[in-house]
C-alpha cells in the first residue's frame, strides 16, 4: 500500500470517528457465522452509502474463543493467510484487506505469525457507481489452530442502501483496527540501515535506528511465498538507538534476486518497509550478547560436559571396534618398559587429540563457506568413507595374516636403535579409535556440539578438544600408571586366535561401511569399491609377490581406482536409505502439524546408516515390543527421517531443536503441539512415558 492510500485510510477512519458523534444511526452489520472457536462479521461505520460516496469503511470482525489463534498474511513455516473472494457483490470495484500487525506465537515447535483473541481486519471498498447501493458478499476462508488446526470457511452478507448515518462503536472499531496497520518507517524516525543475506542465503541480517530508542522490537520478514524464517536473535546497542537482528531461513535459502519486504513492531509502534534494497556487505551487530566473564564461564561448564559425553563415548555400541583396536594396542604393550607404556598411550592420546583438532578445523572452514555442519556429518561423504575402507581393509587383511608390512631393511635397523620406535602407529591407533567413534551420539554430548555449533569459533575449538579429552581418558589413565598392563595375560599361542577375532570385528567393521556407502552413493559405487578392495587385499597377499616391482604401482592404481572411480562412474541410489518398515512413513515435516491437528501423535526418529547408536535403539527399542506395538497402532504415525546423505531440510530440523547429531527422536500429539524430545539411548519405558505426555492415553480412551 502507498503511503497516500494509508493517510487516505486513517483520513477515513478519523472521519468516521468525527462523523460516529455528530451524526446518529446504526452501522450495517451482516449475519454473523458462529462455530463453536469463532464468530466472525462484516460491519461498516456507514448504515448506508451517502449520497456521491467513492468508498466506504468496513471491516472484517473475527472474534476467538480462548487459547485460539489465526494466521498473518505471512503465516510463518507451517499455517495458512486468510482467503476471501467478493465474487457476488454488487456495485464493488475493490476491496483491499488490511492486516493489523501480528504477534509471534510457536505451534509444533515452528515460528508461526497471527493474532489470538480477536482481529479486526480493516476493508478499503471502492464502489463501482458512487452514492448508490452496494452490496458486500464475502467468502471467507481461515485457518484456527490451538492445541489442533481447525480449517473454517464461511459466508458473509452485507447489503447497503443509500443514506446517511454512523454508528459509533463501529466506528470506533474500524479506526482501531487502522491505527494497528503498519505504517511507514519515517513516521516513527525508523531509518533502514542495511540487509544483508548470509551464509549463502541460510540468514537474513539487517540492522535499523530509531530515534527515541528501541524497547523489545520483533522482525517480521517476507520473501516470497514459501520462505519461513526463524525467531530473530535481536541485538541492541548500550544507547539503545541501533538495532540489530540475525534470522535464520527455515525454508530453502534464499537469494539476492527475491523481493524482501519487512514489518517492524517495538512497544505499540509497527512500521511496514515493501520494498527493502538488499546489500552485500553483511552489518555487524552492535555488541555481543553477554558479559565476557558469563560467556567464559558458560563455556567451561559446557566443556566439563563435553569431557563426559566423549567419556561415554568409549562404551557406545558404535564403539566396539574402537575397543577391539585399543586392546590390541594394550595386549602390545604388556612386555615393554614403564616408559614405553606411558609414551605409546600418551601418542594415543594425541592422536585422538589431532583428529578432534582437524574435525574442528574442518568445521570452522564449513561454516565459513555457509554449509551445515554437525557431529559425524564426515559418514555422508563418499570419499572419506573409501578412505575408512581401504585402512580398515589393510588392517583386517594384515591382522588375519594374509600378509605382513615389511619396511626395508635400513629403515628396520634405524626404528630398532630408535628409543621412540612404534610412536607413530601409537598415534595413528588414537587418530583412528576417534574417527570411528564420531558416527555416535552419547548422553552429554548433544548439549556440547549444540554449542559449539551455534557459539563462536573460540567454543567451537575448546570443546572439541574437550570431547577429545573425555574420549583420550582410558589412554591418558594407563599413561599415568602404565602398571596397569601388567594384569594383562602374557603373551602366548592364544594372542593368535585374539588377532583372528580382531581381524573379524574389523571385517564386519568394513562390510558395514560398505554397506553405508551404497546408501551414500548408490549401489553401483558399493559394487566397485567391494571389487576393488578384494583385488587390494590379492595384490598385498603372498599371491602376488612373483608380480616383483610393478606390485607398488599395481597397489597404488587399485586404491585411486577405489577412491575416485566409483564416486565418477555411479549415482546415488535412494533405494538403499529410503527403505521403510510397513509401519513407517518418509519424513515430512509439513505434515506434522496436520496429522497432530486431526488428533493423532506422531513419533519421529532421526537416523542414517552410519549411526551405529540409531541402530541399537531400533534393534533393542523401536523394533521389540511393548514399543514396536505403540507404533504400529492406529493411533500413532511413525515417521522416519533418513540422513545418510545431507538433506537441508533435515539439517534445519535439528538445529530448531538445538541439535547437530543423532540419533534424535521427538513425540508430537494433541498435548504436545511443540514436540517432546527423547534422550540419545532410548528404553521401552522412556518411549511409552512420552507416548502417554503427548496425549496417547486420551485417544484411547475416546476411541
Amino acid at each position: 500500500m502507498t503511503t497516500l492510500a494509508r493517510c487516505a485510510l486513517h483520513a477515513l477512519a478519523l472521519t468516521c470517528l468525527w462523523l460516529a458523534y455528530a451524526l446518529p444511526g446504526q452501522a450495517a452489520e451482516s449475519e454473523p457465522h458462529v462455530s463453536a472457536i469463532s464468530t466472525a462479521r462484516l460491519v461498516t461505520a456507514e448504515d448506508a452509502v451517502a449520497p456521491n460516496a467513492q468508498s466506504i469503511s468496513a471491516a472484517l470482525a473475527i472474534t476467538l474463543e480462548d487459547s485460539w489463534k489465526t494466521y498473518w498474511r505471512s503465516p510463518g513455516e507451517v499455517g495458512l493467510p486468510p482467503e476471501i473472494s467478493w465474487e457476488g457483490s454488487e456495485n464493488i470495484a475493490s476491496v483491499e484487506l488490511l492486516y493489523p500487525a501480528p504477534t509471534r506465537f510457536r505451534a509444533f515447535g515452528i515460528e508461526n505469525f497471527g493474532y489470538a483473541d480477536e482481529v479486526n481486519f480493516p476493508l478499503k471498498v471502492t464502489l463501482e457507481d458512487p452514492g448508490a447501493p452496494a452490496k458486500l458478499s464475502a467468502n471467507v476462508s481461515i485457518l484456527v489452530c490451538a492445541e489442533i488446526c481447525v480449517p473454517e470457511e464461511f459466508a458473509l452478507d452485507l447489503d447497503l442502501g443509500t443514506g446517511t448515518g454512523v454508528d459509533a462503536a463501529s466506528a470506533n472499531l474500524i479506526a482501531s483496527a487502522a491505527a494497528l496497520v503498519p505504517e511507514p518507517a519515517d513516521l516513527y524516525g525508523v531509518t533502514l540501515e542495511a540487509a544483508a543475506l548470509a551464509d549463502d542465503g541460510a540468514a537474513l541480517v539487517v540492522a535499523f535506528s530509531r530515534r527515541g530508542g528501541w524497547q523489545s522490537p520483533d522482525i517480521f520478514p517476507e520473501m516470497g511465498e514459501y520462505t519461513a524464517f526463524g525467531a530473530p536473535d535481536v541485538r541492541i546497542d548500550p544507547e539503545g538507538d541501533t538495532m540489530w537482528a540475525r534470522l535464520p531461513v527455515l525454508s530453502d535459502p534464499v537469494s539476492s534476486d527475491m523481493p524482501l519486504r519487512l514489518t517492524l513492531t517495538d512497544d505499540g509502534m509497527a512500521v511496514d518497509l515493501p520494498e527493502v534494497p538488499l546489500v552485500s556487505q553483511v552489518p555487524a551487530p552492535p555488541f555481543e550478547p553477554q558479559a565476557e566473564m558469563t560467556a567464559v564461564s558458560e563455556l567451561l561448564w559446557i566443556a566439563l560436559i563435553a569431557v563426559i559425553g566423549g567419556l561415554i563415548l568409549n562404551v557406545m555400541p558404535c564403539v566396539l571396534p574402537v575397543l577391539s583396536i585399543k586392546f590390541a594396542s594394550a595386549l602390545k604393550a604388556a612386555d615393554q618398559s614403564a616408559a614405553r607404556v606411558r609414551g605409546g598411550f600418551l601418542m594415543s592420546a594425541a592422536g585422538v587429540l589431532a583428529f578432534m583438532w582437524l574435525l574442528a578445523a574442518g568445521t570452522l572452514g564449513a561454516r565459513a563457506m555457509g554449509l551445515s555442519v554437525g557431529w559425524g556429518l564426515q559418514f555422508q561423504n563418499p570419499y572419506f568413507l573409501t578412505a575408512m575402507l581401504l585402512i580398515l581393509t589393510v588392517f583386517a587383511a594384515n591382522l588375519a595374516g594374509l600378509f605382513e608390512i615389511s619396511l626395508p631393511q635400513s629403515w628396520m635397523t634405524r626404528m630398532s636403535s630408535d628409543k621412540g620406535s612404534g610412536y607413530t602407529g601409537d598415534f595413528a591407533t588414537g587418530a583412528f579409535a576417534a574417527v570411528l567413534a564420531t558416527p555416535c551420539s552419547a548422553p552429554f554430548l548433544g548439549t556440547a556440539i549444540a554449542f559449539a555449533m551455534a557459539g563462536r569459533p573460540i567454543d567451537i575449538v575448546v570443546i572439541f578438544t574437550a570431547l577429545g579429552i573425555g574420549l583420550a581418558l582410558p589412554y591418558l589413565l594407563v599413561a599415568a600408571a602404565p602398571g596397569l598392563v601388567r594384569y594383562l595375560p602374557k603373551p602366548g599361542r592364544w594372542m593368535l586366535l585374539v588377532k583372528a577375532v580382531l581381524a573379524g570385528l574389523l571385517i564386519l567393521t568394513a562390510a558395514w561401511l560398505l554397506w553405508v556407502l551404497g546408501g551414500v552413493a548408490g549401489s553401483a559405487a558399493l559394487l566397485w569399491v567391494a571389487a576393488l578392495l578384494a583385488v587390494l587385499v590379492l595384490l598385498l597377499s603372498p599371491v602376488a609377490r612373483g608380480v616383483g616391482r610393478t606390485r607398488v604401482g599395481l597397489v597404488l592404481a587399485t586404491v585411486i581406482a577405489a577412491f575416485f572411480l566409483p564416486m565418477s562412474t555411479s549415482t546415488p541410489d535412494t533405494a538403499m536409505n529410503a527403505k521403510l518398515d510397513a509401519e513407517w512413513i518418509a519424513f515430512e515435516r509439513s505434515d506434522i502439524p496436520k496429522r497432530v491437528a486431526a488428533g493423532e501423535i506422531v513419533f519421529v526418529d532421526v537416523t542414517a546408516d552410519w549411526c551405529l547408536t540409531c541402530k541399537a535403539n531400533k534393534a533393542l527399542v523401536l523394533d521389540r515390543e511393548p514399543v514396536a506395538g505403540l507404533l504400529a497402532s492406529e493411533a500413532v504415525t511413525a515417521m522416519r527421517a533418513d540422513w545418510t546423505r545431507p538433506d537441508e531440510s533435515i539439517s534445519a530440523y535439528l538445529e530448531s531443536f538445538g541439535r547437530f547429531g543423532i540419533p534424535f527422536n521427538v513425540v508430537y500429539g494433541p498435548a504436545a503441539p511443540e514436540g517432546l524430545p527423547l534422550p540419545e539411548l532410548l528404553t521401552a519405558d522412556i518411549v511409552q512415558d512420552a507416548l502417554l505426555r503427548a496425549g496417547m492415553n486420551q485417544i484411547a480412551q475416546a476411541d
